[in-house]
């Protein structure tokens, strides 16, 4: 059986005069007009490969948002898969037609939705269309491997990562920091804080250390915890700033089910994480990483 292609992109949007314009490309090989997107590269996460997909097709750098309705077709005989994120337009370097793209166009929403060449593609831009303002984004994280914890004699809280912690980590750094932060935030455990050093290192921030994202300690309870760690993510959304925040993984399950009010398994891998799109305090959605 064929293997399936994976692909990945965006809904490229901007404020114009008249309000959101959202960007369309021309492909002349096909002479359609779509959302720009394209093939993963081998070992490629879908989500670098979307904003690296956007730039090439519009030479737009973008800042992800919120994730929306992934597209499922057939492609040459093959299933495809084209996973999308709404992307707020940062810079241009000023777009150049090639024999890929040869025409992009900054359309209103319901004018894109007409333009569009397949049902799939105007779907997606509604999905988007219907979101309310997302405000900032925020990478949460669970900490890095750091080995078991009965092989480790000092403190809790000193227990630092182990090499394939430290791999995993610097793996991370680069898609936690497409959301451009301007803040590093990590719980007070050794462990947390090295997760977000090579970010720190990427990107030149420091990183601020809280207690409200730790574990419960004497006298604290779960859900206490999680309710002040859910506080401080929310925090990021009502002041409109973009984050990487760092916490052990029972505060990560704990802060994104009173966020979202769902009893869903919110687990989250040693080095995994989640994307945050905020509209306000209020989380929009939850996107695994």
């Amino acid at each position: 059986m064929a293997s399936g292609i994976r692909a990945a992109g965006g809904v490229l949007w901007r404020p114009g005069q008249g309000g959101i314009e959202v960007c369309l490309v021309h492909r002349p090989r096909y002479g359609d007009w779509s959302l720009p997107k394209g093939k993963l590269e081998p070992g490629e996460h879908p989500l670098r490969a979307a904003l690296r997909e956007v730039a090439e097709e519009t030479d737009v750098r973008a800042v992800p948002q919120a994730r929306l309705p992934s597209v499922r077709y057939r492609s040459q005989d093959r299933p495809k898969v084209v996973d999308y994120w709404s992307m707020r337009a940062v810079t241009t370097g000023g777009f150049q037609p090639d024999t890929e793209v040869d025409e992009v166009r900054w359309l209103a929403v319901d004018k894109a939705v007409r333009l569009v060449s397949y049902p799939h593609d105007a779907a997606v831009v509604r999905a988007f269309a219907a979101l309310p303002p997302v405000t900032a984004t925020v990478m949460l994280v669970r900490h890095a491997d750091a080995g078991g914890r009965s092989g480790w004699a000092g403190s809790p809280h000193g227990r630092p990562l182990s090499g394939a912690g430290w791999a995993q980590a610097r793996e991370l750094a680069p898609l936690v920091a497409v959301v451009a932060p301007v803040r590093l935030l990590a719980a007070s455990a050794r462990r947390c804080v090295q997760t977000l050093s090579p970010v720190a290192d990427l990107l030149d921030l420091p990183i601020a250390v809280t207690g409200d994202l730790d574990e419960p300690r004497a006298g604290q309870s779960q859900d206490e915890c999680a309710l002040a760690a859910a506080a401080r993510l929310a925090a990021f959304g009502a002041a409109a700033m973009p984050a990487v925040v760092c916490s052990p993984g029972s505060m990560v399950s704990g802060a994104l089910g009173r966020l979202s009010g769902r009893d869903a398994d919110f687990t989250t891998q040693p080095g995994g994480g989640w994307l945050l799109a905020f509209s306000g305090a209020t989380l929009l959605a939850p996107d695994p990483l």
